[in-house]
């Protein structure tokens, strides 16, 4: 008996660490350290780690009750909430790769389009703290072509937004996110 309490103990930690050393993977669990030099790619990047962070944490371990949740009848619910910023990450990362975006609808689970997001975001970040150019990120609709200076009142700041709302839903479900997560350091306090 004690031998089988034993390895259910040793397999619920070993679960449990797995489960954080997985969540610790995915980009912005921390926001990266910032660069020494000041530029526009690295000011346009840190602005996307900061969304990054944010969605991390706004995201975090939500429930069946929390992605149903929505403020009014008329509103988003917090999942239809994550799926547009999964849309607006999209538009982030097509325009540091230079490519069009598109209406393609994807059938993805709240997990799958939270990866997908962070890894948008990460991958939108990388590119433009590495440009000494960002005027050439484009948002790319068909024909039109929509300067940078858009991403940044348009996607970047229209999902920093949807991130507050996602914290305000879930603390109206009562599932308020970790309280160690400091969003003027970007860390979480251990």
């Amino acid at each position: 008996m004690k031998n089988r309490l034993f390895i259910i103990v040793l397999l619920i930690a070993s679960l449990s660490f797995a489960q954080k050393d997985k969540e610790e993977k995915l980009p912005y669990y921390e926001i990266p350290e910032y660069p020494e030099e000041f530029t526009a790619g690295t000011m346009a990047a840190r602005m996307v780690d900061a969304l990054g962070f944010r969605y991390y944490w706004a995201s975090d371990s939500l429930t069946e009750k929390d992605l149903a949740y929505r403020a009014t009848e008329e509103g988003r619910s917090a999942e239809e909430t994550i799926k547009h910023i999964y849309d607006l990450s999209k538009i982030i990362v097509n325009s540091t790769l230079m490519q069009p975006n598109s209406n393609d609808k994807e059938d993805l689970s709240y997990e799958e389009i939270r990866v997908k997001t962070l890894n948008n975001l990460k991958t939108a970040a990388d590119i433009l703290r590495e440009s000494d150019d960002i005027s050439q990120y484009k948002i790319v609709f068909g024909e039109r072509e929509i300067p940078f200076w858009n991403q940044v009142n348009g996607p970047i700041a229209d999902a920093i937004w949807h991130c507050g709302q996602l914290v305000i839903y879930r603390r109206t479900t009562g599932n308020p996110i970790n309280p160690r997560v400091n969003h003027f350091t970007g860390k979480v306090r251990k």
